[in-house]
């Protein structure tokens, strides 16, 4: 074979001695670096999935089970395609290949087979069905809003019981829990009774966010003005993470808590540790705590206000704000009228200011128009004179 210019390059110089100068080949380059990659693949392997958790397939609770048994189900159903597909890949390339010397060839002239068409469109039509009835079936029995009917695979809900309402609230950048039952509220902790329902009630102070427990149940939005729901429950004692599922912001990767499920006994203690801190979440606390933060510590309330939560949810936490159910409630009667006009008004320099009205300028409304009565006197928007 003959030898390519520049597999070996000698350059002699003007001197008695010579040197010879080894250039190496492409294909030599190129197994260097095979067995340098070789050598740093299964280290970066091994780093990588060093940070795998395997807590959705491990779950603990009774919700996560059944989406991981969707998962799985799901994956087998596509794996009985998928699996026959790569192996007459190879089949195929190894059969027709030009090394193996027993293959007859290809018939150019075939270009049918019944029983091939059956099998390559009925085994999808009936995966596609069958992952079909299991969307249909599990959309609805895993639908978050839906209170629970069961606490595990073998045991149903008892008639009458109560479930432990939790309302969630996400905050930059932690976790409130408030537990309106018991009367306590908790900072980046929270916890249950094990085998006992959980309601939670969840929403956002600010900006949309995510509320996750991987070995509770999947992931729920929480977002603000709105209300979201989940019912989930959890099957084994122990402390699991929770997470923030939704970038919000500078924060959000130290956005985590801790849920502690416990006996019947250990969550009457763990409400009591709470009772007893003393602290009270006013609306003037809430509206501090609201404030941007990162890493908070895990903080108890013994008493919280009455109906905060509503208040975070219908964005009125201060005195002087109109309620979102009370403007949606007064829209639907007509418009706001004079209640409108004070609510502009009445607004203070700290509230303007939390609402982005800092440096709009005085607001004031120069007149506005009455409906009147049957003798002419002027009425409110809800028909009552003025």
């Amino acid at each position: 074979m003959a030898r390519r210019p520049w597999d070996n390059v000698s350059y002699g110089l003007a001197h008695p001695f010579s040197v010879n100068f080894m250039v190496p080949t492409v294909a030599s380059i190129m197994r260097m670096s095979l067995k340098m990659l070789r050598g740093l693949l299964i280290p970066a392997l091994a780093l990588l999935l060093s940070g795998c958790d395997a807590v959705l397939f491990s779950p603990s609770g009774d919700i996560a089970r059944q989406q991981r048994d969707l998962i799985m189900i799901s994956v087998v159903l596509m794996l009985i395609i998928i699996i026959p597909v790569i192996v007459m890949t190879f089949l195929f390339a190894w059969k027709y290949s030009e090394k193996n010397k027993n293959h007859k060839g290809y018939d150019p002239d075939w270009n049918h087979s019944t029983v091939l068409e059956l099998l390559i469109w009925s085994a999808p039509l009936l995966i596609i069905i069958a992952l079909g009835a299991i969307t249909w079936t599990s959309t609805h029995k895993l639908d978050p809003y839906r209170p629970l009917d069961q606490i595990d695979a073998t045991r149903p809900v008892a008639p009458g019981t109560k479930p432990l309402v939790v309302e969630v609230v996400a905050l930059d950048w932690k976790w409130l829990f408030l537990y309106p039952e018991q009367g306590i509220a908790t900072v980046n902790e929270m916890a249950a009774p094990v085998d006992r329902p959980i309601e939670f009630h969840i929403t956002a102070s600010s900006v949309m966010n995510a509320f996750f427990v991987p070995s509770m149940a999947g992931m729920i939005y929480a977002m603000p003005g709105m209300e979201t729901k989940l019912h989930a429950v959890m099957n084994k004692t122990g402390d699991f993470e929770g997470i923030s599922a939704n970038y919000s912001g500078a924060g959000f990767s130290d956005m985590r808590f801790t849920f502690h499920s416990l006996s019947d006994e250990g969550f009457d203690s763990w409400v009591a540790k709470a009772k007893a801190s003393g602290d009270t979440l006013s609306r003037e606390d809430y509206l501090k705590l609201e404030q941007p933060s990162e890493k908070d510590p895990v903080h108890f309330y013994g008493t919280v206000a009455p109906n905060l939560y509503n208040a975070i949810l219908n964005r009125c936490v201060e005195s002087n704000r109109m309620c979102q159910s009370d403007m949606m409630a007064i829209d639907k009667q007509g418009g706001q009228g004079v209640v409108g006009t004070y609510n502009v008004t009445s607004l203070d320099a700290a509230t303007r200011a939390r609402v982005g009205l800092a440096d709009a300028g005085p607001r004031y409304v120069g007149a506005y128009c009455l409906g009147a009565g049957v003798a002419g006197q002027p009425m409110t928007p809800a028909g009552r004179p003025l």
